[in-house]
């Protein structure tokens, strides 16, 4: 009697293989698409920030006090500063009705903006701190995404505590405007350091969480550019946060 079926179970199980490989493979171009579009935007910033802080532009966003001995924000230097927070805003409520290159715009202009405010940490800080502490905050980031995307642990129990650990930052930094309390400031960028080293693995979990195998793309490029805005996020404010800590002032 012929035997019509001698392998019962090998054409599933290779079936199983095949799907966990595509998977993994289509999961991998999402995240390294993540990780293009976030490097993107730092570096759209960084040439930004170059810009601002050495050319005429200079002036136009910032001014020197010499009281101080430090560049600060001009009126339209702080409205190229708090003009992100409406992009975000945007970005946030929005990306579900935007095309994947509206999206992609909305983030680079995200990105360029934010790079004017950077220019006002080259303008105070030595050059030499500032390539230091990014350096150093790219490995950190570095090291905590992979983490996170390779980290078999749930990280979603986080989130509440890094949220809060956020809030008490801003209100902390808002407060101490009146106080100008060096210890405070020195406090809050410790506290800062863990939080958006937190935030790098938490959101890196949650944007390997997002990809769907059969996303078509269009909501890919989206999900990604979304996930690229919050590594990109975290990468600034930690460095920030570092900066703030280990940079040497001119």
């Amino acid at each position: 009697m012929a035997d019509l079926n001698r392998y019962p179970y090998g054409t599933a199980a290779a079936g199983s293989q095949t799907a966990a490989a595509s998977y993994d493979a289509g999961l991998r171009s999402y995240m390294l698409r993540v990780y293009q579009f976030m490097m993107v935007a730092t570096g759209l910033s960084g040439v930004t920030a170059w810009l601002v802080a050495n050319t005429g532009l200079r002036e136009v966003f910032f001014a020197y006090n010499p009281a101080v001995g430090a560049w600060g924000a001009t009126g339209l230097g702080l409205i190229a500063m708090f003009a992100p927070i409406g992009l975000v805003l945007l970005f946030s409520f929005r990306l579900s009705k935007m095309s994947a290159s509206s999206a992609q715009g909305v983030f680079w202009a995200y990105a360029a903006l934010t790079g004017i405010s950077i220019a006002s940490i080259l303008l105070n800080f030595t050059g030499e701190s500032v390539a230091r502490v990014f350096f150093i905050a790219a490995a950190m980031f570095g090291g905590m995404s992979v983490w996170g995307y390779t980290t078999k642990r749930s990280l979603t129990g986080m989130g509440s505590f890094l949220f809060m650990g956020l809030i008490g930052i801003l209100v902390a930094s808002l407060v101490n405007i009146f106080l100008g309390s060096a210890m405070v400031h020195w406090v809050i960028s410790v506290i800062g350091v863990i939080v958006f080293a937190g935030f790098t693995a938490y959101d890196t979990q949650q944007i390997k969480e997002m990809y769907a195998a059969d996303d078509s793309g269009e909501v890919s490029t989206k999900k990604a550019v979304f996930g690229a805005l919050r590594l990109y996020l975290d990468f600034i404010n930690l460095f920030i946060m570092l900066i703030q800590l280990f940079g040497q002032r001119e």
